[in-house]
């Protein structure tokens, strides 16, 4: 991505940048809405600059932050990949989680959504071991084996795994715990995501729709 001088941006990404909206959560494209001026860049050279685009589902300001590649005479070079200041919240049926695990999620989503992935983990340590405590007698095992379950089905290999397991699992205090790139965050997100849906959700929603089933044929032969 070039910003000119005396053209402003130059770039085939202008037309191929789709996100998820973190204010209406479509997926959609955007266009540049707010350009800094290249003048100024070239006179402060910072080493990272800032675009605004427009959401084009809800026209909200999306706002993303760019490295600097290169400063020529009157031209500003960036790299193409871009970090997203404001992500999209983190949908989840947080109604069936135990009160204090729910809290303790919530908390740790939105590190994630502020990219905070060393936080997120220790939130997530702290979440997971709220939600063993409310399983009761053989909780955490109940819960390793639904990750070690997941692990299977995504395919994931032990080496890429092997922090997710210690950030869940780990005996060790928030200190002792493995530094988190985006994408090992992502994958715990996923995982425990599918852990609390495996213990928590699932059952709430199948007793919850078996009552409406009994209530609903209790009502019909009430009727007779």
């Amino acid at each position: 991505m070039i910003l000119d001088k005396d053209q402003g941006i130059e770039s085939e990404l202008e037309e191929r940048i789709g996100l998820e909206c973190p204010y209406c959560g479509v997926y959609a494209h955007m266009s540049p809405q707010s350009i800094p001026d290249a003048a100024s860049l070239l006179h402060d050279k910072p080493k990272h600059v800032g675009l605004v685009y427009q959401c084009d589902a809800c026209h909200a300001p999306v706002f993303l932050r760019f490295a600097v590649r290169e400063y020529s005479e009157n031209r500003v070079e960036l790299l193409r990949n871009f970090v997203e200041l404001e992500r999209p919240k983190e949908r989840f049926a947080f109604s069936y989680l135990p009160k204090e695990t729910e809290v303790l999620f919530r908390e740790a989503l939105t590190c994630y959504s502020n990219n905070s992935f060393n936080a997120f983990a220790s939130m997530c340590k702290r979440a997971a071991g709220s939600a063993f405590d409310a399983l009761g007698e053989g909780g955490k095992l109940r819960g390793f084996e639904e990750v070690m379950a997941a692990q299977g089905i995504a395919g994931i290999d032990d080496e890429t795994f092997a922090p997710i397991k210690a950030v869940l699992f780990g005996s060790g205090q928030n200190e002792d715990l493995p530094l988190l790139d985006r994408a090992q965050a992502g994958i715990l997100l996923e995982v425990l995501k599918d852990m609390f849906y495996q213990c928590f959700v699932r059952r709430g929603k199948l007793t919850r729709a078996i009552k409406v089933r009994r209530f609903f044929v209790n009502e019909n032969a009430s009727n007779f």
